[in-house]
Parts: C-alpha cells; sequence; structure tokens
C-alpha cells in the first residue's frame, strides 16, 4: 500500500476559504465572534464584510470607483443597522463570499442579490483603477509633443 499522499502539505494556520497568504484575514474569517466585522456603506448598500482592516479597506477602495458618492467603512454598526432582511441572516450562515484582495480576503455577508452586485462592483472598480493607472501612450501608441 503507497503511504505517499499527493496533495501538498497544509499548514495549520491555513483556512481553505482564504485566498492569500494575509493571517489576520485568515483569523477574521475563522473567528466564530466575527470580531472583526466592519460594515460597507456604497450608495443604497450596507453590506458587513469581514477581514483584516487593511484588505477591507482596499475592498472597499476598489468598490468606490464605482460610485460619485464614497465607499465608507465603519467598524461599528451602523445607525438603522443593516436594511436588508435576507443580509440581516448571513451572518449566522456557515457559507460566506470570500473575495480575494491582493494578499488577503474579504468575506461578503451578504444576501445572494446584494452579494452579486457588490462582487460585480469590486470587480467594475478593479477595471476602472487598471484603466486608470494605464499611461496614454502605451494603449494608442503616440508620443504627445
Amino acid at each position: 500500500m503507497d503511504q505517499t499522499d499527493p496533495s501538498p502539505p497544509r499548514s495549520d494556520d491555513s483556512d481553505d476559504r482564504v485566498p492569500g497568504s494575509c493571517g489576520a484575514c485568515a483569523a477574521a474569517m475563522r473567528s466564530p465572534t466575527r470580531s472583526e466585522l466592519s460594515f460597507l456603506l456604497l450608495d443604497h448598500l450596507t453590506v458587513p464584510l469581514v477581514g483584516c482592516t487593511d484588505h477591507v479597506e482596499r475592498f472597499a477602495s476598489v468598490c468606490g470607483y464605482t460610485t460619485a458618492d464614497s465607499a465608507t467603512v465603519v467598524e461599528h454598526r451602523p445607525a438603522g443597522g443593516v436594511s436588508c432582511p435576507s443580509c440581516r441572516l448571513v451572518p449566522y450562515s456557515p457559507d460566506q463570499l470570500v473575495v480575494p484582495v491582493e494578499s488577503g480576503a474579504v468575506g461578503v455577508l451578504a444576501c445572494p442579490e446584494h452579494r452579486s452586485e457588490l462582487v460585480e462592483r469590486f470587480h467594475a472598480g478593479l477595471e476602472t483603477r487598471r484603466q486608470l493607472s494605464i499611461d496614454p501612450t502605451e494603449s494608442t501608441g503616440h508620443v504627445g509633443r
């Protein structure tokens, strides 16, 4: 009988749900008390997020490219709480969406409709940020005088 295991060894610190290598994000995701819970205020959305402060802020910053207002992160339950009844129940569900953010991840604790909207906005924000960082001479091949 072959005793070799073809899968790579797992670290005791790793969490399969958390891509990247940010230990603080992984710890926040594993925390049963959700002590690292933040709230993203973006247009009409109030979405609970879980992750380290740095990656939650980066996630919000990217989402901010999709609004004329600002994307704000608060570390406390906002006045009025979470308005969507389905989103209020998600933190009690064992399965949440985890979005990779650079070397960490953010758990989006929202109902399927709001989760989908937020992820679409995150991806649109990434594309907007990418386009804003392109040198205009690279895309046209022309150098201005």
